[in-house]
């Protein structure tokens, strides 16, 4: 519920309204709110209980720091492991958002998709699960930036690089785009924290990383 965006930062979690809803005692779902607490996907909180907790500004920049570093490396290993049906299944992915550029749900989907085969093309078991980690963490950051509109572009034009890289077996070059990626993702998180504090429009922070702004 959490992952898929049904429960978001701030929502509470009742024991016995999830025990009645999976048909379950109180006791097994007060065992799984306490291993996702260790997670660190809920926050037990004073006279509220458990909650989903909303990363602080400090917290974002630390999970954008992480994602850049090893999606970075995934992209670079998957340039040199993915199989040739692992590329022709990242470069279809792109084209279907080409297709689709004004539906930030589905968006939202296929971008989950598309960095997770990317993933798996790396060929790195302990990789792959400092990124399942991530994933987890991602789902703290609220509603998709794909929402905003100059983002939805960019973001289907810096997948655009990255599988155009892997597909040229290029792994410096797959690196540095979905690092660009990341920092493009990065100042569309910032800008969407800025607003929701000032409730100033959202105004894109200046390119200064070279990302196709």
């Amino acid at each position: 519920m959490i992952l898929n965006g049904e429960m978001t930062p701030g929502d509470r979690l009742k024991e016995v309204e999830l025990a009645r809803r999976f048909g379950l005692s109180r006791t097994p779902v007060r065992e799984a709110l306490h291993r996702l607490e260790v997670q660190g996907l809920l926050r037990h909180e004073p006279h509220r209980g458990m909650v989903v907790p909303t990363l602080d500004p400090q917290a974002v920049t630390e999970l954008y720091v992480m994602r850049e570093t090893l999606e970075g490396a995934a992209a670079a290993l998957a340039a040199q492991h993915a199989t040739k049906v692992e590329i022709a299944a990242i470069t279809a992915m792109v084209e279907d958002d080409r297709r689709h550029p004004d539906d930030a749900q589905r968006l939202a989907g296929t971008n989950r998709a598309f960095h997770g085969a990317i993933h798996r093309a790396a060929r790195n078991r302990f990789l792959m699960q400092s990124l399942q980690a991530l994933d987890e963490s991602n789902a703290l950051l609220g509603p998709t930036t794909l929402k905003l509109d100059d983002r939805r572009a960019e973001a289907i034009r810096e997948h655009g690089h990255i599988a155009a890289a892997i597909g040229k077996r290029d792994a410096a070059a797959a690196e540095k785009a979905m690092r660009r990626h990341l920092s493009a993702a990065f100042a569309a998180r910032l800008a969407v924290i800025d607003t929701a504090i000032s409730g100033n429009p959202i105004m894109p922070p200046p390119n200064d990383q070279g990302t196709d702004r």
